[in-house]
């Protein structure tokens, strides 16, 4: 069965030239009646390995659209397909978002972490920024309530700043590279490829601090309890994950094959997602180091929310690590690209 990807309004769906489980009833929608539905947003370069695993499955086999983590317990997944009733039963997205949305949605589950992303404070040299300490008192770019406004507390506080201590200047990561390029902010700390985008425009004149071991993102394959506890949809996310490991791998090994999906998916140049690529791992497990972030992090939102912390075994029963062994996938070291 011949495969191709079909790319509508953004959103990217792995289809089949023969899905004998897509079918259109009258002139209704278009509805997937037995694929895994898999949320993800299409504009970040971690989404990768998810399009190239759905892509590879085929459409009778995986429905890829647009989302995240919300379109897990409510409203509608909408896609290149014209939508599809119900809800995801998995989707990519950072460690950030699962925190505070398993507040109220206990039952959200990780299941592997997919992309580690690391991030970059990106400042002006002419702006006087020569060191982090240096942002002191400056204009930066933070896209809130983010796992790139976390990176950013974490790269502060690492120099004795606090949130506090900067103007912080609400963006929106598009908005990110032309707000420093034209002094609109001095700095910003984003994910990629913004960064990348920023950087390059700069020139000689950009200041550049990361720091992966301070803080790094885990974008996480998510769940529920429900589909866990599904027998067939159980089954259809091994398929899945073990598809996704070895997307994973070629992200690693040949990744000019996954780089063409992601540009089509963003409408990012594909120069910029090759040159982005670099600050990615692509790790396709579970890792301790996932745990020992979210229960920093957990501080640092609870803080932000005026509610209690959840402890370390709380947010530890939030990892479901069955679904990897049920797809013969152990934890290995991180993968990179070399």
């Amino acid at each position: 069965m011949s495969r191709r990807t079909v790319v509508t309004s953004g959103l990217v769906v792995a289809a089949a030239a023969c899905a004998p489980h897509v079918s259109r009833n009258g002139a209704g929608p278009m509805t997937v009646e037995a694929a895994l539905r898999v949320a993800a947003r299409p504009d970040v370069i971690e989404v990768g390995p998810i399009l190239h695993a759905a892509a590879q499955l085929g459409l009778e086999r995986v429905l890829a659209a647009g989302g995240g983590i919300p379109n897990l317990f409510a409203g509608r997944v909408i896609g290149a397909m014209d939508g599809f009733p119900g809800l995801a039963d998995a989707a990519g997205q950072a460690e950030t978002q699962l925190l505070r949305l398993s507040v109220t949605n206990p039952d959200l589950r990780i299941v592997m972490t997919v992309v580690e992303g690391v991030y970059r404070i990106v400042a002006r040299r002419s702006a006087g920024v020569a060191r982090v300490a240096d942002l002191a008192g400056k204009r930066v770019g933070v896209f809130e309530r983010t796992s790139a406004a976390f990176f950013l507390h974490r790269m502060l506080g690492q120099v004795g700043l606090a949130d506090s201590d900067i103007v912080r200047v609400s963006l929106r990561p598009s908005e990110m590279a032309a707000s420093l390029v034209d002094r609109q902010v001095d700095a910003i700390a984003i994910w990629e490829p913004e960064s990348e985008r920023a950087g390059q425009a700069l020139g000689t004149d950009a200041a550049i601090f990361s720091d992966p071991n301070l803080y790094r993102e885990f974008y996480n394959l998510n769940t529920t309890t429900v589909v866990l506890a599904d027998p067939y949809r159980r089954a259809a996310l091994v398929d899945f994950v073990r598809a996704l490991a070895s997307s994973c791998r070629t992200s690693v090994e040949t990744p000019a094959a996954v780089w063409p999906l992601v540009a089509a998916s963003s409408g990012f140049e594909p120069a910029l997602v090759e040159a982005s690529w670099r600050h990615h791992r692509f790790p396709a497990t579970l890792g301790p180091a996932l745990l020992d972030t979210m229960v920093v992090e957990e501080r640092w939102l609870a803080a932000q929310d005026g509610r209690t912390p959840r402890r370390r075994g709380e947010l530890a029963r939030l990892i479901d690590r069955s679904i990897l062994a049920e797809a013969g996938i152990s934890n290995s070291p991180a993968l990179r690209r070399s």
